[in-house]
């Protein structure tokens, strides 16, 4: 059995952003299917602000992948698709467990060997090795891993101050070593990577894309009194306690205060 996928890695249009294991960035440089001058111009000037489509292709060998519902756009390739539940209960756990993080509650796994292709989007696919850590995830960022990984759902440390801040009280983390892919609003080369060791980050707003699972995170006002947070300007902010790292997305834009998004980049 063999297969071969011309006019997609040599195709003039198409740049390989990254590549990972067997997880594959593919950015086309430009929407070559204008078919009005409207859609031409907007194409125009969405390429001229870095606004491309962009696609995860990930080839297995003998080996399993897990996706976001909906992903796949097309594989090709000795590949069997399931739901990725083990019986009555293992669905039961998994709405439970969509309810707490707003995401699907069936992740496909794809195993065998082949290539599969995700669906194009114009937001930004970071490829992250990773070595025996424990990272925990916003909402909505996953997309793809190995395996190998343990996809897991985390809850918040301090559950009262997540309800206070308006935030949800638990995350998507991924455990283990192997390759997470993400769907973030912001390039990989603009996040700010901030190293704690026994110390503390406050942040006024939802601008963690992802933290270290040893760190305690909570939602607190940002001053020891009333009168301190007033005098700020500022209510309540998100704090990242202990050793470990924050990914931060400086420009997303968002309103004061955490969980109130008021728009995103890409």
């Amino acid at each position: 059995m063999a297969f071969t996928i011309n006019n997609l890695k040599d195709n003039n249009n198409v740049i390989i952003k990254e590549q990972l294991g067997g997880f594959t960035v593919i950015e086309y440089k430009e929407d070559l299917s204008s078919t009005t001058l409207s859609e031409a111009e907007s194409n125009f000037y969405m390429s001229k602000s870095n606004m491309r489509n962009k696609q995860l292709m990930i080839e297995i060998n003998n080996s399993e992948v897990m996706l976001s519902a909906g992903a796949m756009q097309y594989m090709v390739g000795n590949i069997e698709m399931t739901s990725g539940i083990k019986g009555v209960g293992g669905l039961m756990r998994n709405l439970m467990s969509s309810a707490a993080t707003g995401t699907s509650a069936v992740k496909p796994l794809y195993k065998g060997t082949g290539t599969i292709l995700l669906e194009t989007t114009y937001k930004y696919l970071w490829l992250i090795d990773v070595d025996n850590d424990h990272i925990v995830m916003e909402d909505g960022l996953f997309l793809a891993c190995e395996t190998t990984l343990e996809i897991a759902v985390t809850a918040r440390k301090n559950l009262s101050s997540a309800v206070l801040g308006g935030e949800g009280l638990f995350n998507l983390s991924a455990k283990g070593k192997g390759i997470l892919a993400l769907e973030a609003p912001i390039p990989a080369e603009e996040a700010v990577v901030v190293e704690l060791k026994n110390d503390v980050l406050k942040v006024d707003g939802n601008f963690a894309l992802m933290w270290s699972n040893t760190l305690d995170f909570t939602v607190e006002k940002s001053g020891k009194t009333r009168m301190g947070s007033a005098a700020s300007g500022e209510g309540l902010v998100n704090v990242y306690r202990g050793t470990g790292m924050v990914w931060l997305a400086p420009l997303m834009q968002y309103s004061s205060g955490p969980g109130q998004i008021k728009g995103t980049v890409g």
